[in-house]
């Protein structure tokens, strides 16, 4: 197993899902220029780890984040242009280009604070679940400046207007249950059912075909931009690359076991993974 060695992010590989965690845990994991850099690398080596088949992006110590790190991203950098530049290249590849097209799941686990340029990291993962007594605040209002980066991309793009423009405009916190009504997370549950929560979901993603899934949540995501030709288009070319990459030549494989062999119900569950492999080492060698 590949080991994970960085000094503001802790990698913990069990059972196929990398808990990936900001660790700052002294600053509420507010977000450094080293522990950007850090949290870029490690998530280019998990999206290509065979050990690992679902990402979770959360934070040691009980908070997500407390967004960027006035101090050390902003104001340290002013005079040094050159790496405030790489920096900032850092932190919008990991937040956002690399999470949001990431071959694998992504799950954000949110408990304590979420706040400012933590918004990208939380929307640009897959799915989202939250403790009920987490903060969530776009409070960047009340200090003059306006959601960091893509942050109010990001936010207008997951929930209705009337809901990103009352918490941008206004700053006001809000908890997790809120988050969830609002659609900002998948849904809430108590703090101490947290990581069995983000478990189990990670475990129902585990059991379908990884290229299927890997199309599936692309294709949802990209459609959203596409006109009604685009998507046809875009669906179809889709389709067709899933049976190319497929090694678990999903169609024929749920056909067969739902039509001939009658083992599961597509509508409650995944086909059985593995049966290519399992057919091919059971098939009488020809002579």
């Amino acid at each position: 197993m590949a080991q994970y060695k960085y000094e503001f992010v802790n990698v913990r590989i069990l059972d196929g899902i990398a808990w990936t965690m900001l660790n700052r845990p002294d600053k509420r994991n507010a977000m450094s220029p080293a522990l950007h850099y850090d949290m870029d690398d490690a998530l280019a080596r998990l999206e290509t780890d065979d050990d690992v088949k679902v990402v979770v992006v959360s934070g040691e110590g009980g908070n997500f984040s407390a967004g960027q790190d006035l101090k050390k991203f902003f104001r340290e950098l002013e005079k040094n242009p050159g790496e405030r530049k790489k920096a900032a290249a850092a932190a919008n590849r990991w937040r956002w280009e690399r999470l949001y097209n990431y071959d694998k799941p992504t799950i954000a686990m949110v408990h304590g604070f979420c706040v400012g340029g933590a918004f990208m990291q939380l929307l640009a993962c897959d799915f989202a679940i939250a403790a009920e007594n987490s903060t969530f605040s776009l409070s960047e209002v009340n200090w003059g400046i306006l959601p960091g980066a893509l942050v109010s991309k990001a936010v207008v793009d997951t929930v209705l207007p009337r809901h990103a423009l009352y918490y941008a405009c206004l700053g006001e916190p809000f908890d997790g249950q809120e988050a969830a009504r609002i659609g900002m997370i998948n849904y809430a549950v108590p703090s101490e059912a947290l990581e069995d929560a983000v478990t189990e979901l990670a475990e129902k993603l585990m059991k379908k075909s990884p290229a299927v899934l890997r199309a599936t949540k692309q294709a949802i995501r990209h459609v959203r931009t596409m006109d009604v030709p685009q998507a046809y288009e875009y669906l179809a070319a889709k389709g067709q690359s899933i049976k190319a990459a497929d090694k678990e030549d999903s169609y024929n494989t749920g056909l067969r076991q739902f039509l001939d062999e009658k083992i599961y119900k597509p509508t409650y569950e995944p086909f059985r993974l593995g049966t290519m492999l399992t057919d091919q080492r059971t098939k009488p060698a020809k002579r």
